[in-house]
C-alpha cells in the first residue's frame, strides 16, 4: 500500500513546480486543485454549487469560477458551503486515484490548503514548500497579472509558514531550482528508506 505524502505551500511558493520535479522522478502526483476543477465541471456538482448561491454563478452549463471566487472570498459561510460540496467529491476522487497508483511506494497529494482543511491528518508525511514573501509576490504578479496588494491580501488570508513548519516532515525553500531538485531527490531517497 502506497504511503500518502502531502505537498503544500502558500500562493507563489512554487509547490506546483516542486510537484513536477517529483513527477519527473516517477512519483505519481495528485494535484487537488486541478482535480477539483474537473469535478466542478460535472453536471451534478454544477447544480449543487449553483443551489447555494442566490445569484447566478453559471455561464451556460459551467460554473463561473472567477465570480464564485470573488463572492466566497468575502463570505466565509458560503465558502464553507462550497467546500462541503466539493471536498467530499475530491476526497472520493483521490481515494480512487490512490488505488490506481497503489503499486508505487508512495504518492504525492498536492494541495494548497492541506493544513487549513486538516488533510495533513490523512497523510503519512508532509512536505512544505516555502519561499520569501517578496519572491512569492513577484511570482504571482508575473504569473497571474495581478497587483502586489492583491497577492499580499491572499497571503495574509493564508495560514503562515511558521505555523505549518512544525506540522511538516520536510521543508523545501524554493529559491534555487538546482538546489530544490537535489532536495527532491534526497527526500525521495529518505522516504523510500523509511518504507
Amino acid at each position: 500500500m502506497a504511503l500518502i505524502v502531502g505537498l503544500t505551500g502558500g500562493i507563489g511558493s512554487g509547490k506546483t513546480t516542486v510537484a513536477k520535479m517529483f513527477e519527473e522522478e516517477g512519483i505519481p502526483i495528485y494535484i487537488a486543485d486541478d482535480r477539483a476543477k474537473q469535478i466542478m465541471d460535472r453536471a451534478d456538482v454544477v447544480e449543487a454549487v449553483q443551489g447555494i448561491f442566490k445569484e447566478n454563478v453559471k455561464t451556460g452549463d459551467v460554473l463561473d469560477r472567477k465570480k464564485i471566487r470573488e463572492i466566497v472570498f468575502h463570505d466565509k459561510e458560503l465558502l464553507n458551503k462550497l467546500n462541503s460540496i466539493v471536498h467530499p467529491e475530491v476526497r472520493k476522487d483521490f481515494e480512487q486515484w490512490k488505488e490506481e497508483n497503489d503499486a508505487f511506494p508512495f504518492v504525492i497529494k498536492e494541495s494548497a490548503v492541506l493544513f487549513e482543511n486538516n488533510l495533513h491528518k490523512e497523510c503519512d508525511l508532509v512536505i512544505l514548500v516555502t519561499a520569501p514573501e517578496e519572491v512569492r509576490v513577484k511570482r504571482v504578479m508575473e504569473r497571474d497579472g495581478v497587483s502586489s496588494d492583491n497577492v499580499k491580501s491572499i497571503i495574509n488570508n493564508q495560514m503562515k509558514d511558521f505555523d505549518k513548519i512544525p506540522l511538516s516532515n520536510y521543508v523545501i525553500t524554493n529559491i534555487n531550482k538546482d538546489l530544490v531538485k537535489k532536495e527532491v531527490k534526497m527526500i525521495i531517497n529518505d522516504i523510500i528508506i523509511k518504507i
